[in-house]
């Protein structure tokens, strides 16, 4: 999977970041913060079956702490495939050779090692569990073993290995890049996660080991200085946008798991280089923030520096990243972006589709993992945790219940008696029910913030089931009745080089041509967004209308210069200045000027909203793309009070309101979230 700065957010302000809330009441618990604390969510057991110990041969370049004494290191299997009684099988990636007891890529490898031993780091500190230690300890010098220690390519980490210990640095299909230690990668970056928490976790009990895994850290940040960061302060147009060119992998996801553990490591007294490593790369990621509740897209931190079109929910660590970095480094400029990434993007993305795995811009890529929903649930803790917002707080919860049945499967993804979480679910509800590394660790994290958060824990119980969902929605291009010259084409590829159609084919729309869509109806106005080819210069434009209302001009030649990015044009969303009036049925478009390319509308509510359900309880959120206050009056199932909060644009609560009826009126504010809670 691979991915993208625009301006930040205009308006924050960081004195409104760190403001009192303005209702005093404000910070009210979840529908079930008055239960009993219940047992906890965590269960390591299948992550233990993932793990075991392999002594590798002699290999140049690679040891790691202790090994002539301790031969055996810490590895984890990749892969668990689902078995018949129900039970699962390990296994390793690519083909696997019998005759050699091999794998195309490997048995085990460094993505996942890194983050187990994340896992086990945070449950040995949450709960004093020694077993946890100790295999937090084995995977670390495990890890280490796959960094190269010498040689041009040191600090760089060889990303697979056999079931024997030896190393497959070009593997079948290959890694970029390949051979895997030869540059920048993502298995850098969460080797510098796993052993910045490392270091921060083993410094008093085991100095010895934490200043083996600082060293190690530090080779890991002289191989970033020589590969990423000596671009620093240096940036690369992308079709007319000013993006920072020293991100890991050109990935603000990637440097994000870096960052993570740059943060643990300079909070415990790491080196200064690391603290330069960190500036540098929060710097990078803050850097692409952008747009706001009406612009794409929408206050997210992009994920790729070469496109300014593509967001995926797994990786998303960037708000993650910047709120502990804002904290460590005292630098709340940093906070910014992640605010808006939080209380912006998030309640828009939840009551869309939830953590889809692409929107290049439009949600392609229906298919759900873990590794998204975690990385979109600890985001919204983190930036909580940093801003006291008890409404991010709350809206972690309902993020987190994904987990628990809130995703296109209806169905609970984590198992808590087995310790298994699935592999993710697709858009037509299917559910991959093998459950490898990833989705085992990044389920886990969910678990352990969970964990030490039962008021979230509560919330995400109680959002477990979709009730209702209705927020923004594509409207294909090839759905129109075209006239004038318009016609459908078929691209020779659904990827662009940045972004992606959203169907087989997209409308060509010449001068004079006519386009016309039937849209389903509404009970409010939506805000139109036509999502179009937008290139450097040209005269084409459409104007839409609906019916006696004009809703606003698309130019497409507004795309800028191509620079950096593999193709000439951008596609993007345009945000149509008025809203599709609530009786609409229909829109059309006329063309003049030139031609343009069209691959679809978005149309969103000006409220959208996510019911959900659970434990006998009801969350809804509300989510606002509207220029002006607004109200909606929902209905919320369950006893006892209705609580509401109206939340701005930065998490801060503004207005509180109680209902003992079944239904609630509730405010929302112009580029805010509600959440109503029963």
């Amino acid at each position: 999977m691979k991915r993208p700065n625009l301006a930040l957010a205009a308006g924050v302000a960081v004195a409104g970041l760190l403001a009192p809330l303005s209702v005093a009441t404000a910070a009210t618990p979840s529908p079930a913060a008055s239960a009993s604390r219940q047992a906890p969510l965590t269960n390591l057991d299948h992550l233990d079956f993932l793990t075991t110990q392999v002594a590798p041969p002699s290999q140049p370049g690679h040891t790691t702490y202790q090994l002539a004494g301790h031969p055996d290191i810490g590895v984890l299997w990749v892969y668990a495939n689902h078995q018949s009684n129900g039970g699962y099988q390990r296994t390793g990636g690519g083909t696997y050779d019998a005759s050699t007891d091999t794998y195309g890529q490997g048995a085990y490898d460094a993505d996942d090692i890194a983050r187990a031993a994340v896992v086990y780091l945070r449950h040995w500190q949450q709960w004093q569990d020694t077993h946890s230690r100790d295999e937090a300890e084995a995977l670390l010098r495990g890890l280490t073993y796959l960094q190269t220690s010498t040689g041009p390519n040191a600090g760089n980490i060889v990303l697979w290995m056999q079931p024997d210990g030896r190393l497959n640095p070009t593997p079948t299909p290959p890694d970029s890049p390949n051979p895997s230690d030869t540059g920048p990668s993502y298995w850098l970056a969460r080797t510098i996660w796993a052993l910045g928490e490392g270091y921060s976790d083993f410094r008093k009990s085991d100095p010895g080991f934490a200043n083996f895994l600082a060293g190690r850290l530090n080779l890991a940040v002289d191989a970033l200085n020589r590969q990423d960061l000596t671009h620093y302060g240096k940036y690369q147009t992308v079709n007319g946008v000013r993006l920072p060119a020293w991100l890991i992998s050109d990935g603000a996801d990637a440097s994000s798991e870096a960052v993570l553990g740059l943060t643990a490591y300079v909070a415990a007294g790491g080196s200064s280089p690391a603290r330069t490593a960190l500036v540098q790369l929060a710097d990078g990621i803050a850097a692409m923030g952008a747009g706001n509740a009406r612009t794409w897209p929408y206050g997210a931190l992009l994920p790729w520096s070469l496109s300014p079109s593509q967001w995926h929910a797994w990786g998303d660590e960037m708000a993650t990243a910047l709120a502990q970095a804002s904290g460590v480094l005292r630098d709340p400029a940093l906070l910014r972006p992640a605010v808006a990434d939080a209380a912006v993007f998030a309640p828009h993305l939840l009551t869309a589709t939830g953590p889809d795995n692409g929107w290049s811009p439009t949600p392609v890529d229906g298919s759900q993992i873990a590794y998204g929903a975690d990385s979109v649930v600890r985001s919204l803790l983190a930036v909580a945790n940093a801003t006291h917002s008890s409404g991010l707080r709350q809206l972690a919860g309902v993020a987190a219940g994904w987990f628990f049945g809130q995703n296109p499967a209806g169905v609970p993804m984590y198992d808590p008696a087995t310790g298994v979480t699935f592999d993710g679910v697709a858009s037509n509800a299917t559910v991959n029910q093998n459950s490898g590394a990833e989705s085992t660790i990044h389920g886990l994290l969910t678990m352990e913030a969970l964990d030490a958060a039962p008021d979230v824990a509560n919330t995400a119980r109680s959002a477990a089931h979709i009730a209702r969902r209705e927020g923004q929605q594509t409207i294909e291009a090839n759905q129109a009745t075209l006239s004038g010259g318009a016609r459908a084409v078929e691209p020779p590829s659904p990827w662009t080089g940045e972004a992606q159609w959203s169907s087989t084919t997209y409308v060509s729309s010449p001068a004079g041509s006519r386009l016309t869509w039937q849209v389903p109806a509404s009970d409010q106005p939506r805000m139109v967004q036509p999502v179009a080819y937008l290139v450097d210069g040209g005269a084409a434009q459409t104007v839409f209308t609906s019916s006696n209302t004009r809703l606003g001009t698309l130019h497409y030649g507004s795309g800028g210069a191509q620079g950096a990015s593999a193709a000439p044009g951008a596609l993007l969303p345009v945000t149509l200045p008025a809203p599709l009036p609530a009786s609409a049925r229909s829109i059309t478009g006329m063309t003049a000027g030139g031609t343009g390319l069209l691959d679809s509308l978005l149309l969103t509510p000006l409220v959208s909203q996510l019911i959900t359900t659970g434990d006998g309880h009801t969350v809804a959120l509300l989510s606002s793309v509207a220029t002006t206050r607004r109200t909606c009056d929902i209905a919320v199932p369950g006893t006892g009070q209705a609580v509401a909060v109206s939340y701005d644009q930065y998490g801060i609560a503004r207005e509180r309101s109680v209902t003992s009826f079944g239904r609630a009126n509730a405010t929302i504010l112009p580029g805010g979230f509600t959440l109503v809670t029963r």
